[in-house]
C-alpha cells in the first residue's frame, strides 16, 4: 500500500469518526459514559474477530509479549480515552472538546520527539500549526466573544489526558507492532476485547437497570455506527496508518474531523455554512497536506529519524 492510499484511507477514517460526533449527540442522552464505552466496543467484537479470522487466521491467538502489550495498548488507547472523553462531555462544553481534541497531533508530535527520538522538519512542524488555526477558526467561527468566553473547567482537564493517553496509543501501538510482530487486525481486535473486559465493573456501578429500560432504538442504532464504523472500521484503519506513515502524521488527519462532522451537520441536521468556515476548510486541508506529505529520500535522511 502506498503512502498516498493511506493518507486517502486516513481521510475515509476521519469521516467515519466525524459521524461518530453526530450519533454520539443521539447516544449519549441516553446511555452513561462507561455503558457507552462498553456497548460501542461490545458490539464491534464480532465484525472485528470475524476480519481477523478471515485475514490472518494463524494470528488469532496472541501469546507472551505479544499479549502484554495488548493489554497496555487496550487499557491506555481504548478504554481510558473513551471513558475520560465521554465522562469529560457532562462537565464541558462541545467547543471546549473540540479545542483540545483537536491539539492530539501536536501532543502526539512533541511526544514522539521527546521520547521516541523523531526529528520534525520546519514544513511539518509548520502544517500541523496551520491545521490546528484552521479548527481553531472553523469551531470558534472567528467569534471574538465565543473566544474570549473559554473558561478551562474539570472536564476540560479529563479531556485533556484523554488526548494524551491517545497520543500516547498511537506512538506505543507502532512501536509494539514492529518490535512483537504484531499485526493492525490484532491490535484493533484485541484492545477492543480487553476494553470490554475492563469495562464490566463500572458498567455494572453505573446499574444498568436505571437507564436501560428507557433506551430507544435511536440510541442502540446510534452505538451500532460508532461500534461497526468509528470503531472496526476507523482503528483499524488507523492502525495500518500508524504502521506505515508513523504516529504523528497519521494524527493530523483527525483534524479533519470537525470539518466532516460540519459537512454532515449540513445535510443531516440542517444547519448552515459560513464563509469563514469554507476558508478555515481550505486551511485545514492545506495543513494537513504540509504535515502529512512524503519527504524526498535525502531530506528524509537528514532531518528524520522514524519511530522504533
Amino acid at each position: 500500500m502506498s503512502d498516498k492510499q493511506v493518507r486517502m484511507l486516513m481521510v475515509l477514517t476521519s469521516l467515519l469518526w466525524s459521524g461518530a460526533f453526530i450519533t454520539g449527540k443521539f447516544s449519549v442522552q441516553e446511555f452513561p459514559p462507561f455503558a457507552l464505552t462498553f456497548f460501542r466496543f461490545l458490539f464491534a467484537l464480532p465484525f472485528i474477530f470475524t476480519i481477523l479470522y478471515l485475514k490472518e487466521p494463524k494470528n488469532l491467538f496472541p501469546h507472551g509479549k505479544q499479549l502484554r502489550a495488548l493489554l497496555l495498548l487496550g487499557f491506555v488507547g481504548t478504554f481510558c480515552y473513551h471513558a475520560l472523553f465521554f465522562t469529560s462531555l457532562n462537565y464541558t462544553t462541545a467547543i471546549n472538546s473540540s479545542l483540545i481534541g483537536a491539539i492530539n497531533p501536536m501532543v502526539t508530535t512533541l511526544l514522539a520527539a521527546m521520547f521516541f527520538g523523531e526529528r520534525l522538519t520546519p514544513l511539518r512542524v509548520f502544517g500541523i500549526f496551520l491545521s490546528f488555526s484552521g479548527v481553531f477558526l472553523f469551531i470558534t467561527n472567528g467569534d471574538l466573544q465565543v473566544i474570549s468566553q473559554f473558561r478551562v473547567n474539570y472536564g476540560d482537564f479529563l479531556m485533556l489526558i484523554g488526548v494524551f493517553c491517545f497520543a500516547i496509543y498511537s506512538l506505543l501501538s507502532r512501536r509494539y507492532m514492529k518490535q512483537y510482530q504484531l499485526t493492525p487486525f490484532m491490535v484493533t481486535a484485541y484492545t477492543f476485547l480487553i476494553c470490554v473486559v475492563i469495562s464490566v465493573p463500572f458498567v455494572l456501578w453505573e446499574n444498568p437497570a436505571t437507564y436501560l429500560s428507557a433506551t430507544t432504538s435511536r440510541g442502540w442504532l446510534s452505538i451500532l455506527y460508532m461500534s461497526v464504523f468509528a470503531s472496526v472500521l476507523g482503528y483499524l484503519f488507523q492502525a495500518i496508518a500508524i504502521q506505515r506513515i508513523g504516529a504523528p502524521r497519521t494524527a493530523v488527519f483527525i483534524n479533519l474531523v470537525p470539518i466532516f462532522t460540519i459537512v454532515q451537520s449540513i445535510t443531516i441536521l440542517d444547519e448552515s455554512i459560513t464563509l469563514i468556515k469554507l476558508m478555515c476548510t481550505a486551511i485545514v486541508i492545506i495543513g494537513v497536506y504540509l504535515a502529512t506529505r512524503p519527504e524526498s529520500k535525502v531530506n528524509s535522511m537528514k532531518v528524520y529519524k522514524k519511530v522504533v
